[in-house]
């Protein structure tokens, strides 16, 4: 039997939602072995680990929660079904994240262009809720934004600077190059600029 759901989590863009510092460079041999021996529990530990971590990739994708949640538990339900077959030639959560990508690209194919999810509640009108308004106004406008660039141009930014992984370790997920990962960036970083700037009228 599969594991339960994650449940749903925060909005990307709490600071407490923000992931630390790159955790592929921790191990996680042993808790792997024990799922692979039929440990539920040890599973649901590398669920607790990295269910924000891949919320977040998700979310950034379709700037949708509910889509968000969705994907994510269906990447670890399909981590889950694979796990038999992980061999260990990368970290567990290089693999992970290569499933969440697929995951994010294959839902992205079968879908229409997303429209941006609606505000929950009216615009706070109290005296100093100007700055907030616009300051979420900005991060909306990127996140659309982030949502326009071409497929390994989005996985690559999302992966380097949401996530703060190392050329390597996006070069490891995404199966390719590290050239191919900075160029990537690079054209990532222009388009989103330049979309960013016409919305603007500059």
């Amino acid at each position: 039997m599969p594991p339960s759901a994650p449940a749903a989590l925060a909005d990307p863009d709490d600071d407490a939602a923000e992931a630390p510092r790159s955790r592929l460079r921790e191990d996680d041999r042993e808790t792997v072995a024990a799922c692979q021996r039929g440990d539920r529990q040890a599973f649901d530990r590398l669920v607790g680990k990295y269910q924000r971590d891949v919320y977040r990739l998700c979310y950034r994708y379709v700037n949708n929660h509910q889509d968000a949640n969705d994907m994510a538990q269906e990447v670890f339900l399909k981590a889950y079904r694979a796990l038999g077959r992980f061999r260990g030639d990368s970290s567990f959560s290089t693999w992970l994240y290569r499933i969440a990508v697929n995951t994010c690209l294959n839902f992205r194919a079968s879908r229409r262009p997303e429209a941006a999810e609606l505000p929950e509640a009216l615009p706070d009108k109290r005296p100093g809720a100007l700055e907030g308004i616009e300051r979420d106004e900005r991060s909306r406008r990127v996140r659309e934004a982030v949502t326009r660039l071409p497929e390994k141009q989005r996985a690559t930014l999302i992966l380097k600077v949401y996530h703060d992984l190392t050329h390597e370790e996006v070069a490891g997920i995404l199966g390719s190059s590290v050239g191919t990962v900075k160029a990537n960036l690079f054209h990532a970083l222009g388009n989103l600029r330049k979309m960013l700037a016409a919305e603007a009228g500059e």
